[in-house]
């Protein structure tokens, strides 16, 4: 199996090896300058840092009265209990996680969802992210956890994981996949998950039958630089690359609580109306797919 070394000492984490493509660095770079308050203040909650949204209903007794002098940071925990709960969702799909078995994050930001992947499986997590920013925040965050022995981040792209065939039990993209061409996602995933071993994803997807990309998320793509791709096309991606749908689950009535109440607080980020409107107006899905590798 190739590796890269972090280095103890200064906790750097090395630059993509080989060539990177001109989309590669213009995402290494918006995500090394990326520092929304948004991302950041809901981590501190318990320090778990994620970088996607959250689904389930909004607990109102816990915010407390609209004039609390304490009301907006009841809100940011709230958010924040709302984006574990997504990441919950995600591991429950995974299945049965040995051990001994390897798990990779592909697009793992900060490394919120493989600390709590760790904690819940006791397994070894990896996570390959474009960003060295991201990677030495995930990185010396384990090592405050104390498990950076089973847990790690690598500056890699998703598209050639540094793994072997067959190695992994699980993986995942959580909010990563719309910065990638899926054909090449799902083959690749396919390639070092062994047999039977699950893939999920939780992804916005634009829904064909609405018929084309709407204006909303045509917004959303110029917000993140990415390329939001179609229900459809996820399907399709993982039925060539022998990865079997066992689940696909529309999670967007559960995530639009989450993005109403967002839309209040003091983290917007001038996003918010798109998501809740491309919602609403059936152009744009929230949807989870688990699959086997068989």
């Amino acid at each position: 199996m190739t590796t890269m070394d972090i280095t103890p000492a200064t906790g750097t984490t090395p630059a993509i090896p080989g060539p990177a493509t001109p989309y590669q660095d213009d995402i290494a770079r918006y995500w090394d300058q990326e520092a929304r308050p948004v991302n950041l203040k809901l981590g501190d909650v318990d320090g778990l840092y994620h970088h996607h949204y959250g689904i389930g209903d909004v607990d109102q007794a816990a915010l407390g009265d609209p004039g609390d002098s304490e009301r907006e940071k009841k809100v940011i925990a709230e958010l924040h209990r709302l984006e574990s709960a997504q990441a919950d969702v995600l591991l429950n799909h995974l299945g049965h996680v040995p051990r001994d078995g390897m798990l990779v994050d592909a697009g793992c930001g900060r490394g919120g969802s493989m600390v709590m992947a760790h904690q819940r499986f006791g397994c070894r997590v990896e996570g390959l992210t474009l960003s060295a920013k991201q990677a030495d925040f995930a990185n010396q965050r384990v090592r405050q956890l104390g498990i950076d022995s089973h847990v790690r981040s690598q500056v890699r792209n998703m598209l050639d994981m540094p793994f072997e065939t067959g190695s992994a039990a699980g993986s995942w993209n959580n909010e990563s996949s719309m910065y990638v061409d899926l054909d090449d996602l799902m083959a690749e995933h396919s390639r070092v998950l062994s047999v039977g071993g699950r893939y999920v994803t939780i992804t916005g997807c634009w829904n064909p039958v609405y018929g084309q990309p709407s204006k909303w998320v045509s917004q959303i793509n110029a917000h993140f630089e990415c390329n939001i791709h179609s229900r459809r096309e996820y399907l399709r991606a993982m039925a060539d690359n022998r990865l079997v749908p066992q689940a696909v689950i529309d999670l967007t009535p559960d995530t639009l609580p989450y993005w109403e109440l967002r839309a209040t607080s003091s983290l917007v980020t001038g996003i918010e109306e798109a998501f809740l409107e491309s919602y609403k107006d059936g152009s744009f899905q929230y949807l989870l797919i688990a699959a086997d590798r068989v």
